[in-house]
């Protein structure tokens, strides 16, 4: 697509309508992965989409995708609604320890990556290795 999109949500429907015509034909499946889509946007501030390959999109306050993603959603599910309002600090390390505990790892900071978008700072970044440690560290101290 070229252009301006006023809303995450127009992408995401606009993806979703991609997606779900494609499973219609048997031989023309090839965007058979979930996508998840992060943004900020200047009315919702901060914003997480996931598109399923089948036609469905829906916001979220957390996600994951994959083998594990029904365990993890739980987990994430659990630590939001004890602490709905959450600092950034406290988003990351949600999601390293998500990770950690569906997938029974301790990670290096070389093992994972972490994208960050907020209403502090709306443009996408990924965490340096140096950041990433800090966080396995203030994770580590205080289990």
């Amino acid at each position: 697509y070229v252009g301006f999109f006023d809303s995450k949500a127009v992408v995401s429907t606009q993806s979703t309508g991609i997606g779900q015509s494609y499973t219609q034909i048997a031989h023309m499946r090839p965007l058979g992965c979930c996508l998840i889509m992060v943004g900020w946007d200047e009315e919702k501030g901060a914003q997480l989409y996931r598109v399923d390959p089948a036609g469905f999109f829906c916001g979220f306050r957390a996600c994951s995708a994959g083998t594990k993603q029904t365990e993890s959603n739980n987990y994430l599910e659990k630590k939001i609604k004890k602490n709905s309002m959450m600092s950034e600090q406290e988003v990351i390390q949600t999601a390293i320890a998500a990770l950690s505990h569906v997938l029974a790892v301790d990670f290096k900071p070389s093992e994972i990556e972490i994208g960050i978008v907020s209403d502090a700072n709306p443009v996408f970044r990924k965490l340096t290795e140096a950041e990433l440690d800090e966080q396995l560290n203030i994770l580590a101290e205080r289990d």
